[in-house]
């Protein structure tokens, strides 16, 4: 079961991008400090496993080591988010797969992973519809032209040609929700 109630997955969002560590110049995380070595996959693993042990104990109010909807709704609350009770109860029932209707560490991983999910989509769908032509359901070179205008990269309808042809997988000459997807990846 996925969360479909948009209000609750934006406040998820938000509240996962407050607690979660963003990257300085200099290389150190805002939350949690420096990385011991940041070119190795088990530091950041394990940086990225502190981070999110953390913020299950943000959630856990009561430190019963469980997540409860109340202690949900109380988060996504703090960070000015909206979620009801009944979302908040639903976000739990997605994620809850021992069925005791609270969230333990793992549950509530996989709900994190699923909101970062849907916010990115988002976030892909927001910038697609920027570029698309109104309601066309795609990427025009004269769309990817206007839209690098207005932000300040000019370039020729020839040149756009060649940046959708680069992405182009169906050779249509416009480009689709999903070719722009694997494009931004």
């Amino acid at each position: 079961m996925e969360i479909t109630p948009k209000s609750s997955s934006s406040a998820l969002g938000r509240l996962c991008r407050k607690l979660s560590p963003r990257k300085t110049e200099a290389g150190h995380h805002e939350v949690g400090g420096p990385i011991e070595n940041p070119t190795t996959c088990s530091s950041i693993s394990s940086n990225s496993d502190l981070q999110m042990s953390k913020m299950f104990d943000f959630f856990d109010e009561n430190g019963d080591g469980k997540i409860s909807p109340a202690e949900l709704q109380t988060c996504v609350r703090s960070v000015g988010g909206e979620l009801s009770e009944e979302e908040a109860e639903a976000a739990v029932e997605a994620s809850d797969l021992d069925g005791d209707g609270l969230l333990g560490f793992e549950e509530f991983q996989k709900l994190m992973e699923a909101t970062n999910d849907d916010n990115k989509n988002q976030q892909l769908r927001d910038a697609f519809g920027m570029y698309e032509m109104e309601g066309s359901g795609c990427i025009t070179p004269a769309s990817l032209k206007r839209m690098l205008s207005r932000l300040g990269d000019s370039r020729s309808i020839d040149d756009c040609k060649a940046m959708i042809r680069a992405f182009d997988l169906n050779g249509d000459g416009v480009l689709s929700f999903n070719e722009f997807t694997i494009m931004m990846r």
